[in-house]
């Protein structure tokens, strides 16, 4: 029984390590994302790769072991509970982040593609079926974008 004790202890201790660093890249890219620093985004990805890679399978040891946690003295589980609360917080946001400015992204590339449309509809010239200019029957002129995102 010590050694289940023991097993679980440096466990819900590798726990806690790892979701304090998860919540620390997360704090750091929130941040970045809010100052529009995608440099800083993109630096924090390969870290955020593996923290999340040893966060999933910490969870998933705890959710094979659920009876271990019950052994665990009650300040260490409302210690957890509050790592893991806070940790949600980061992620929600984080999440809300992300997408707001991959939807801003989109929305950018969007109104590029429409005004590039709108000037090469205005300045192509066309010819009608009958072999004769058409400037108004040039709606159908080829328009490539190199998207990348």
């Amino acid at each position: 029984m010590e050694e289940l004790h023991d097993t679980t202890g440096s466990k819900v201790n590798d726990f806690k390590e790892v979701v304090r660093g998860f919540s620390e890249i997360l704090a750091a890219e929130n941040k970045a994302l809010q100052e529009y620093d995608t440099d800083a985004v993109s630096q924090l990805y390969e870290k955020k790769s593996k923290i999340i890679a040893a966060y999933r399978s910490m969870v998933a040891y705890f959710i094979k072991h659920q009876e271990e946690l019950s052994t665990l003295e009650e300040a260490e589980r409302i210690e957890l509970k509050s790592i893991s609360v806070n940790l949600d917080n980061l992620i929600k946001e984080n999440e809300q982040l992300l997408k707001t400015h991959m939807e801003t992204s989109q929305n950018v590339m969007n109104t590029i593609i429409n005004i590039a449309k709108m000037t090469n509809n205005s300045n192509a010239t066309s010819y009608g079926a009958q072999g004769r200019y058409s400037p108004l029957d040039n709606n159908k002129n080829a328009l490539a974008i190199n998207r990348t995102l």
